[in-house]
């Protein structure tokens, strides 16, 4: 019986590349990701730094089990630009990546296949140009304590691994959380034993 993964393939930061074919100008933007919410963001920035572009199409693939991905082509004939640029995106066998492909039009319509290689081939070339990383498959979990116990947690956190998503401290600490799978018993058992401090799963919209 074969074992669940404990890590994926991502990006550790941001890339961008360019190609140029009869005038027109192709501009792709590699971002690492984790929620809906960052494609919004990051769909939003571009637009407002390339207002003139034609198109702003794009890709995105988010988690492990293959099932929340989406290619969008912005105007372009179906399956001329986002299916490219997603299928660069799976040939490098990565998750949680957005790829944004900004277009300038030259005068000169290129055709279909003269888009699907504009776009394939600038997508491929952002990426190449990305660092590709293990990280750890998470579970996410929210955490309520007291001030007394932030020493204590904190130690917990750096001694498994633990991914601190967010801080709020007001009259309480609560934390945001992702442990890796892998240390997700015995970080969760340590979590118990702290009787002042209150542990809940939390899913992360994506």
């Amino acid at each position: 019986m074969q074992s669940s993964p404990t890590t994926y393939r991502s990006i550790s930061q941001s890339t961008t590349s360019e190609f140029k074919d009869r005038g027109s100008k192709f501009i792709a933007y590699t971002f690492p990701i984790q929620t809906l919410e960052d494609i919004k963001k990051e769909l939003n920035t571009l637009k407002e730094l390339h207002p003139k572009a034609v198109h702003h199409c794009y890709a995105w693939r988010i988690g492990i089990d293959g099932n929340s991905f989406r290619a969008n082509d912005d105007g372009e004939p179906s399956g001329s630009a986002g299916k490219p640029i997603l299928g660069q995106i799976d040939s490098t066998q990565i998750t949680n990546v957005l790829v944004v492909v900004v277009r300038y039009f030259g005068g000169t319509l290129l055709g279909v296949p003269g888009l699907i290689n504009a776009y394939k081939t600038v997508t491929h070339d952002a990426l190449q140009q990305s660092l590709i990383i293990e990280k750890n498959i998470e579970m996410n979990f929210k955490l309520q304590f007291p001030y007394t116990l932030m020493n204590e947690v904190m130690r917990i956190i750096k001694m498994h691994h633990i991914n601190l998503i967010k801080s709020e401290l007001t009259l309480f600490c609560e934390y945001h959380i992702g442990i890796p799978i892998v240390e997700l018993e015995i970080a969760n058992t340590k979590f118990e034993q702290l009787h002042e401090l209150e542990i809940s799963k939390i899913e992360i919209t994506k």
